[in-house]
């Protein structure tokens, strides 16, 4: 079945950086449109960034200029460069797939990855 794993996650500073890394098994991610989404507790999940099949990337107003979402189709792993984070960045942070058009939600989630920033 398909398979989504996130890692690198951790603590930083504020203002400090971090890739997070989705590494995707029995999926080809060059035929899906993939996303980052976090939730923070307390708080409802959010799209973060989502790429689709040709490259375009959209991103939420927050992380505009700071993060950066980029895929390696042959090497079927999706990433979130994070720069310039801040505490409320604090989040569970999870990658998706969805269905390659990039108009409705997304069917596969990985477990998670947790970012704290620290002020």
């Amino acid at each position: 079945q398909v398979q989504l794993v996130e890692s690198g996650g951790g603590s930083v500073q504020a203002g400090g950086s971090l890739r997070l890394s989705c590494a995707g098994s029995q999926i080809m991610f060059r035929f899906y449109c993939m996303g980052w989404f976090r939730q923070a507790p307390g708080k409802q999940r959010e799209e973060v960034a989502r790429i689709r099949i040709d490259g375009s990337s959209t991103y939420e107003d927050s992380v505009k200029g700071r993060f950066t979402i980029s895929k390696d189709n042959a090497k079927n792993t999706l990433y979130l460069q994070m720069n310039t984070l801040k505490p409320e960045d604090t989040a569970m942070y999870y990658c998706a797939a969805g269905p390659s058009a990039c108009l409705s939600g997304f069917n596969y989630w990985g477990q998670g990855t947790q970012v704290t920033v620290s002020s």
